[in-house]
């Protein structure tokens, strides 16, 4: 696909990211809108640091809306709903030329609905496509009465919404573009005084609050059961400024040395150091698979919305390197089996028996192969994707004569 033909000048679009992953994936859709356009480009919106690297000023910080689960949602709802409604009174006074919301469905969708119903002109494009295919299919068909366009990021998505008349496009995931397997061991090492023969265990638990409140304990329990085993155990938790704080609080009395870090860079660093990892359900498995450090996922949510949830969900894995081969690669302990002894068996199975990690290993390339097809990174097939949403909204307007979009009203 050549490069859009813009307009002399750039188009203004309103980002919306509500967790890291999402913040991720908006820097680089940003990078790659800034390459295409030549820098002919405004951003606005909501994003977190990454995002605010690449020039966003968001509206309000990105850390209110990072909430997960019915019932750790309903204390913070109130503010909720006026962030939902101050970011539409945004939306209708900037008029973008149009609106991107990463993920977050619980927020973006609303801001959506609403958007829609205030200002029909203003082109809806909503990044990751919903996992109608893992539960509530009937949400295709939601997607497809609010949006304009769906970029998915996985190969299988876009059928599912085609045959309700929305428009989807396969963009491929931008993980790949982060350098998830390109680390540097030895490096990570030799900057914390990690010798060769000490064994590093990565422990991810998680970018919510409410995650780390939840799993560290049952990380911590763990490691106590694994250290008599392995005298050598090194811990490494890379986080995020989300819930920096918390976490170091939570690991300041680890019974294992432990070292935290911040930044992809570290993380990369320790994951290309590490033998295995122990890892929060979420985008970062997709990181782990990428740099091919074998991994048991845990997770645990409030009974009650786990309760809910299973009467939707229609799949048998929650971890997506599952979901996709279709069968129990990476160990998943969820709720009730989200507990010290299992994890303390899982991560010391890996640990001790070389076997067992390289056929994780070697069972997750393929997985990576397919985040990532084709020579043209996801971001940029993302990025060229809006524009040319954009475009061809500019060019219609401008067909009929009408005002378009990207200029706020007077």
């Amino acid at each position: 696909m050549n490069g859009p033909a813009m307009a002399e000048n750039g188009p203004t679009l309103f980002l919306i990211a509500g967790e890291p992953s999402g913040d991720a994936l908006g820097a680089r859709l940003m990078a790659a809108a800034k390459r295409l356009t030549g820098g002919r480009v405004r951003f606005v919106g909501i994003g977190g640091e990454r995002m605010m690297a690449e020039g966003l000023v968001s509206l309000f910080p990105m850390a209110e809306l990072t909430l997960f689960g019915i019932f750790e949602l309903l204390p913070h709802l109130p503010n909720l709903i006026r962030r939902i409604d101050q970011t539409v009174a945004e939306i209708i006074h900037v008029r973008p030329d149009a609106v991107v919301g990463i993920d977050s469905p619980g927020f973006t969708v609303r801001v959506a609905k609403k958007v829609r119903a205030a200002d029909p002109a203003i082109p809806l494009i909503h990044y990751v496509a919903p996992t109608v295919w893992a539960w509530k299919p009937k949400r295709a068909a939601k997607y497809a009465a609010i949006y304009d366009h769906l970029l998915a990021v996985l190969p299988f998505e876009p059928p599912y919404f085609e045959k309700e008349g929305l428009a989807c496009t396969f963009v491929g995931h931008s993980v790949v573009e982060g350098g998830a397997g390109q680390g540097d061991g030895a490096g990570f090492r030799l900057r914390h005084g990690i010798a060769a023969t000490d064994r590093i265990v990565a422990v991810l638990p998680g970018s919510r609050k409410g995650e780390v409140s939840r799993l560290l304990p049952d990380f911590r329990a763990t490691l106590d059961l694994l250290r008599p085993s392995h005298p050598n155990l090194i811990v490494v938790v890379p986080t995020v400024a989300t819930v920096r704080d918390r976490v170091a609080a939570a690991i300041a009395d680890w019974p294992v040395r432990t070292v935290m870090v911040e930044g992809d860079t570290e993380k990369y660093d320790a994951f290309a150091a590490a033998e295995v990892a122990l890892a929060a359900s979420g985008t970062v498995a997709l990181e782990l698979a990428l740099a091919r450090l074998p991994t048991v996922i845990a997770y645990r949510l409030n009974p009650i919305t786990v309760a809910l949830y299973r009467r939707l969900i229609r799949v048998k894995y929650v971890n997506l390197v599952n979901l996709m081969r279709d069968d129990m690669l990476v160990p998943e302990l969820l709720q009730q089996d989200c507990r010290p002894d299992r994890l303390a068996a899982e991560l010391g199975r890996l640990l001790d028996d070389s076997t067992a990690r390289q056929e994780q290993i070697d069972g997750v390339a393929e997985v990576a192969r397919w985040l990532g097809q084709g020579d043209t990174p996801p971001s940029e097939r993302a990025a060229r994707t809006i524009l040319d949403v954009v475009t061809e909204k500019r060019a219609n307007c401008s067909q009929k004569g009408e005002p378009g979009t990207g200029e706020q009203k007077p």
